[in-house]
């Protein structure tokens, strides 16, 4: 196995999971041909988080056990059913039990990609390089989506289903390129007598016994929230500022772009700011973001969802290798899928609140309510992450 062969499978892969063709418009799809209100968008999600934070850390955990490739597999075939059912969803339901099969397909994913990236670069002596090569494979990904929505309006129009159909073809090429990955050779690791128990003791090492790792996936759970809200909430924030339809996909595509150019160039940002700094920048981009989208309502007020997708770019290779530094190779998935765990919970209680807000008092009040939530919560959050990375770098485990 060669490590370019592989990364450029995985960067290929990481464009085809994020190439959603029916992203752009499916809020529009979900109100126009569904007939679902903002609530029922939000309690959508929260069903599709559900799904994804039932299956997330035994999904990594089996990861871990069976091989990345294998659940990337997996997550092919769920994604696969999943696209195939909206093409015969006509209900409330029918959308729920799509979303939670594409639940199932998202968990399997999560972890397995970045984990078999990290084995990857391990194996040929470059573990150095994962923060330059995680941001180039979240730019891949980016780029996908960003290409996905380009032609997502235009599909639409044409026939409501017609992005779906194109998806679920995506997700049949997704297949062929896991199908041919390289796994790097494993050691067998320790005897395990109870595969509960070790899931459990993983689970206590990454939100108890391991403070640092404790502080940084509660950061980045929230830095998570705070750029996954607009996702539902901008395309109908759009409709009510006079954005034009035809616009969605462009607008989505440079939203995606954003994430891209941010991602890739993230371990220079962190180079040229350190990681204080950037926390730092991390607290002004979200609080500034929900100002804004909450104070203004004109044509081109979508544009501060883009500090918001800055943001997302920038935090998530430097996060994930943080968190991979403080992994081995038997719990490396598993501390990823408990991180996105973590973020699917908050989302699974938060959701429907904002969703409530947004229908009864309106977007823009649900906007300003989130700037004052993480002007509050960031600031703490943030405190103890760099706090405990202080102390790690002073006195490092053995």
């Amino acid at each position: 196995m060669t490590i370019t062969s592989n990364i450029l499978k995985l960067n290929i892969f990481a464009a085809l999971k994020m190439m959603l063709f029916p992203m752009a418009i499916i809020t529009v799809f979900w109100k126009d041909q569904i007939g679902l209100s903002l609530s029922e968008i939000l309690l959508v999600n929260v069903f599709f988080s559900t799904a994804n934070l039932l299956m997330e850390y035994p999904s990594g955990y089996v990861s871990d056990r069976l091989g990345y490739r294998l659940s990337l597999v997996i997550a092919c075939v769920f994604g696969i059913c999943g696209w195939t059912a909206y093409l015969f969803a006509h209900s409330f339901w029918h959308v729920i039990g799509a979303e939670l099969l594409l639940g199932v397909c998202y968990a399997f994913i999560s972890g397995s990609d970045n984990a078999l990236l990290y084995e990857t670069l391990r194996a040929g002596g470059r573990s150095e390089l994962y923060t330059r090569c995680d941001g180039r494979m979240a730019g891949w990904a980016q780029i996908g989506e960003a290409g996905g929505a380009l032609c997502a309006g235009l599909l639409y129009v044409t026939a409501p289903l017609l992005p779906f159909m194109v998806q679920i073809g995506v997700w049949v090429a997704a297949l062929g390129v896991a199908l041919s990955l390289r796994e790097p050779h494993a050691d067998k690791g320790p005897h395990i007598t109870s595969h509960l128990s070790e899931a459990l003791r993983i689970g206590r090492h990454g939100l108890g016994e391991n403070k640092p790792l404790r502080a940084t996936i509660l950061l980045g759970m929230l830095l998570g929230l705070a750029s996954f809200y607009p996702v539902w909430l901008v395309q109908p924030f759009m409709r009510e500022s006079g954005v034009p339809l035809a616009w969605f996909g462009p607008i989505w595509a440079g939203a995606n772009l954003m994430v891209a150019v941010c991602a890739y160039h993230s371990h220079k940002v962190l180079d040229l700011l350190g990681l204080r700094r950037i926390v730092l920048l991390f607290i002004l981009l979200i609080v500034g973001a929900y100002a804004g989208l909450g104070l203004t309502s004109m044509i081109g007020s979508f544009l501060f969802y883009y500090l918001l997708t800055a943001m997302r770019g920038l935090q998530g290779p430097i996060l994930r290798s943080l968190l991979q530094q403080h992994a081995t190779r038997h719990m490396r998935a598993s501390i990823l899928s408990l991180h996105n765990l973590m973020f699917r919970l908050g989302y699974v209680v938060s959701g429907p609140l904002i969703g409530w807000v947004s229908d009864t008092r309106g977007l823009q009040t649900a906007f300003l309510t989130l700037a004052c939530a993480f002007a509050l919560l960031l600031p703490l959050a943030a405190r103890s992450f760099l706090w405990h990375q202080d102390e790690d770098r002073r006195h490092p485990a053995p």
